[in-house]
Order: structure tokens, then sequence, then C-alpha cells
């Protein structure tokens, strides 16, 4: 048989013995009391956006829109049984975990007759919470979206891969991202505000600030790349030390809250916040 045909044959009989993976999207919510001033930690999925809203109510609301892929039916029903959140829940901290088959769905108790074939399989788990206003936040993410609105406490975020805007209003804000582009707003609601470090290791971030924030400023990219500022009235915090593309130590106002903004490789954008009419 001629090489090129047996080729041909091989790759033939490969590609039929690949099945083709079918997908199904299910929702799965919750909705529980959550007071105030208390601690809500997100641990996303490998893949999977997460979206976390401020409100008035005193409560968590967790809707979870999974996609779970498996060649048959049957495959995706046992799936769709196991692959999705669990919380543990207390008066100050309430912990929402996301379990699939990247971690042998957690804490769950795998039953015996579960297809080890399936647990290599692709899912993707996209979130939309809803929390107190006053309350803080510990998120970790895999692959996915990030949106941050309405929450007044200290933050705590990392992510591995992730196109992000985040608003920060008051706390301490803490943001690690490996790569992505990330949109930080600071006092779109106010700012009473302690302190923020943000580092994005690959990508561009955007930090933008309000006309009247009082802050000292360190911006730094560490290996390639630029710093563009176009905040009309930051002031170098030691005169003999200039701006340059790599590196700007600053005052805002009077000074006060430290901000530290870190690229290892990419952009990283300052301009001024600007608020809608």
């Amino acid at each position: 048989m001629p090489l090129a045909l047996f080729l041909a044959v091989f790759a033939a009989a490969a590609f039929a013995q690949t099945p083709t993976l079918q997908k199904r999207t299910i929702t799965k919510t919750d909705r529980f009391d959550f007071g105030a001033g208390g601690t809500v930690a997100i641990t996303g999925a490998p893949k999977g956006s997460i979206r976390v809203v401020g409100t008035a109510k005193n409560e968590i609301e967790i809707t979870a829109e999974i996609e779970i892929q498996a060649a048959n039916e049957p495959d995706l029903a046992k799936l769709g049984e196991m692959t999705g959140f669990l919380t543990d829940e207390s008066n100050l901290r309430t912990g929402i975990i996301s379990i699939g088959t990247y971690n042998n769905f957690g804490v769950k108790k795998l039953p015996k007759n579960f297809p080890k074939s399936l647990l290599g399989l692709p899912f993707t788990i996209n979130y939309v919470i809803n929390v107190p206003h006053y309350c803080d936040l510990e998120i970790d993410g895999g692959k996915g979206d990030l949106s941050i609105t309405g929450v007044e406490g200290s933050m705590r975020i990392n992510y591995l891969e992730t196109n992000a805007r985040i608003e920060v209003v008051g706390g301490n804000t803490v943001a690690t991202i490996g790569t992505g582009t990330v949109d930080v707003a600071f006092g779109v609601h106010g700012w009473r505000g302690r302190s923020a470090n943000i580092a994005v290791a690959t990508g561009s971030l955007k930090i933008r600030l309000p006309s009247n924030m009082n802050a000292e400023i360190d911006a730094a990219i560490l290996r390639t790349g630029k710093i563009e500022n176009t905040l009309p009235d930051l002031k170098p915090r030691d005169r003999k030390v200039a701006f340059t593309e790599r590196s700007i130590i600053a005052k805002a106002g009077v000074g006060g809250a430290p901000l530290k903004f870190t690229v290892g490789d990419g952009t990283l954008k300052m301009e001024q916040l600007i608020l809608p009419l």
C-alpha cells in the first residue's frame, strides 16, 4: 500500500474513533440570607466567568450557567448531576465552591459506579452572584471574564486569565492577574479605600482615578512595555525623580492611600475617571 494511502486510511480510522461530544447547558441557582459585613469567597471553575453585583439585600443569590460536554445523553445526565457548586455557609463567611471533573467533584462523594472516562471532559461554569453592598470578597478564578460592581469592601482577587472590569469603592484591594486585560475604576460611587496593589503579569492594565483623589501612586513596568499616563495633576513624590515610561512615583492631591500598579509585560494606562451623567 502506498504511504500516502496508508496515512489517509489511518487518519480516517482515528477520526472515526473520536466521538463527537454533545453539549448541554443547565442552570443551577441558590439564594440564602447573609448579613452585611461578612466575607464571600468564590472559587470559580477552571473555565468560566464570574460576575459579582452588590445589592441592598442582605442575602446571596447565585445563578450558575453550566455547559457540559459528553458523548451521549446518559453521560450528560451523569455530569449534570455532579457539576456545579457547593456552599460553605456561616454568619461571617460564605464559600461558593465550584465542583466538576477537574477536582473529582470536590467534597461531593463520587459514586462508585461513576465512569472514569467522564472525569476529563470539558465544562464551563458562568456565575452571576448578588451579594450585599457592604461585604468583603475573595475570588479565585481560572480562565474567563470577571466583573465586580457595587461592592464596598476589601477585595482579594487571583485569576489566571481574564478580561476584567472592577469597581473599587472602599477597603483594601489586592488583585493578581496572570494574563489578560484589566480595567479598574476607583471611586465610581465615591472613594473610601485604604490601599490597592494590582498586578498583571502579561497584558494590559487600565487604571481610572477620580480627579479629587488623594493618594500616593507607584506604577511600574517590570520587563517590557510602557506606562501611558494622562492624569493631569500627578506630581512626583521626589522632585528629583522624573516620570518615565517604565516608572512613576507620584502623589495625587495631598497624598494618602498607597496605590501600587504593576505590569510585567504589556501596557499600563492611567487616566481620569469620567462618571456617567
